[in-house]
């Protein structure tokens, strides 16, 4: 009886617009704990994996001839003095100085190497991909204790169409080998300083942004 007298008296509609408005403003599904704008205590992340272009300074101690400085190939690869062609993507710095040193065994005695990444790019699932309407879609790397906001401001933010509470986030959850999707709150961060819509991320993160539909 209320509610066809409120259909009559011309509230319908609105009514309609209304609980449509409900629906597109947020974003369903799970959602993560909220995280500090600055972490309360560091903590390191994991352990580096070098990714296609990273820059690495390869140091052979007392045998500077066979140190270099070089970039990791699209293809994997790099080559240094007396090595060609040694994989290094898909390894940690340590592991890629043990597998150095083994080779350079062939050629001088017990050689003492490190392996130091310089300018990193990283592997994607050591990226945090960001895509949709932000002001420049890109793969940024990870860092230990990154959260949403860090992520956002690499991008500059959202652009002018973006429906900021309807983002998604895409993680890999490696114990079940799915992935799962989580609900984010990009306006309620960005634009109203929502501390609780900040959230921590992890690699190989994803992070879709879709535009309003009006």
């Amino acid at each position: 009886m209320h509610l066809q007298g409120f259909a009559r008296n011309g509230a319908g509609p609105a009514l309609a617009l209304l609980l449509l408005s409900s629906c597109v403003g947020g974003s369903g599904g799970p959602q993560l704990p909220p995280a500090s704008y600055v972490a309360t205590q560091e903590a390191p992340g994991e352990e580096y994996v070098i990714g296609p272009l990273d820059q690495l300074n390869v140091f052979v101690w007392r045998n500077p001839e066979l140190s270099a400085k070089v970039q990791v190939r699209p293809d994997g690869r790099i080559t240094t003095p007396l090595i060609n062609d040694m994989p290094a993507v898909g390894k940690t710095p340590a592991m890629l100085a043990d597998d150095l040193k083994l080779a350079l065994g062939e050629y001088i005695k017990d050689p003492i190497v490190s392996v130091i990444v310089e300018n990193f790019s990283g592997t994607f699932s050591q990226q945090v991909r960001i895509v949709g309407a932000t002001a420049k879609p890109a793969s940024i790397p990870y860092r230990a204790n990154m959260t949403l906001l860090d992520a956002m401001i690499a991008v500059g933010g959202l652009s002018e169409f973006a429906a900021g509470n309807r983002a998604k986030l895409i993680r890999y959850d490696r114990t079940t080998g799915k992935q799962k999707e989580y609900a984010l709150r990009l306006s309620n961060l960005l634009k109203n300083g929502d501390s609780r819509a900040n959230v921590r991320l992890q690699p190989g993160d994803v992070i879709i942004i879709p535009e309003s539909f009006f």
